[in-house]
This record gives structure tokens, sequence and C-alpha cells, in this order.
């Protein structure tokens, strides 16, 4: 049960790690989970090893009439060991809660200072202006698709499809038709389709 709580925290901080802002605390989430993962698995290693021990001496107790300890004294050792396996189940489960509310806390609060890092972001973010009135949609609506080749230029792209300069930016809503690139889409009104 608590290895499966466990995972499902490892699964979100995963998850939550592919929106942290940073590949750094992904790295540190994971590294938090793997050694939880492992602290979980020496934890279940040493109450199986003590389930163990018990059994053993639950077996020599049941041997009794073949042993010289009185069965007065076989009962008390068995107690004391039911009494010591509790106590050493009931503190290793003390332990790891205490660690897995730690690193939920901690990954807690880094979501939650991630979230704030992309809320702020987000409302810092300048808004694009385009001018309305810069474009206009007097342009044919058919037309083809174009991709920027090395040394193409607006005019380059006017001349060898046959469109205007003008047409182009309006339907591709160039701010700055100087800035196209290569390998950038661009589509090309057909003169003939208006």
């Amino acid at each position: 049960m608590l290895s499966r709580l466990l995972l499902g925290s490892a699964l979100t901080a995963m998850a939550v790690a592919q929106t942290a802002p940073s590949s750094i605390e992904v790295a540190n989430l994971r590294e938090d989970v793997r050694g939880l993962v492992q602290r979980v698995g020496d934890l279940t290693l040493r109450v199986e090893q003590l389930e163990r021990d018990n059994t053993a001496l639950r077996m020599k107790a049941d041997a009794g009439g073949k042993s010289y300890a009185t069965l007065a004294q076989l009962n008390e050792s068995v107690a004391g060991m039911n009494r010591d396996l509790k106590a050493a189940i009931a503190m290793a489960k003390t332990e790891t809660l205490q660690q897995v509310a730690t690193q939920m806390e901690k990954l807690a609060n880094q979501t939650n200072a991630a979230l704030d890092s992309l809320a702020k972001a987000q409302a810092t973010r300048p808004a694009v202006a385009t001018p309305a009135a810069t474009f206009t949609e007097n342009y044919a609506k058919e037309g083809v698709n174009y991709t920027v080749q090395k040394g193409d230029t607006l005019a380059v792209i006017a001349k060898k499809t046959g469109a205007k300069q003008q047409d182009i930016i309006n339907a591709n809503k160039l701010a700055d038709p100087s800035r196209i690139v290569v390998g950038q889409a661009l589509f090309i009104p057909n003169p003939s389709g208006k």
C-alpha cells in the first residue's frame, strides 16, 4: 500500500516536473522520489527480516518439549519479540511517513512556485500588437503554399509566383516583410483568384 502511494507520488512528481521551468528541478524531484522508493524498499526488507525472526522464534517455542527452557520462558521470549517487532514496524512507518510528508511538502512548494512563476510570466507577457488597419482582406482566398528558400525575399517570391507583394503581406499578416526566414511557410494568393 505504501509503495503504491510512493509510486503515485512519483508519477505525480513526474507530471509536475514536466511543467517545472528547469531541468535541474526536474532532476532533483526525480532523485528525491528515487530516494523515497529506495528507503521504502529498505524498510520493507527490514520488516520481512523481523517477521522471519519472529517465525523462527515461534518454531522454537513450538518445539518446547525438546528444549530445556520452560514454557513460561518461551512465552515471555515470544511476547518480547512481538513487542520488539511491533515497535520496529511502528518506528519504520513513522519514519517513512515523516519522510513522505516532508517530500510531499517540498514537492507541493516547488509545484506552487513553478505555477506562480508560470502565472506571472503569462500575466506579464506583453500583448503582440498587430494593427488591424495595416492588413486588408483584399486578396485572393485561393492560392498555394510556398516554403521560403535560401536567397528569397518577398519581391523574389512575388516574381516567382506572379502574386503581388502586398497580397502576400496581407494574407500572411507579415508585420515586418523583411523578416521572412528559410523554411517559413507562406500562403501565396492566386492573382487570378480574386
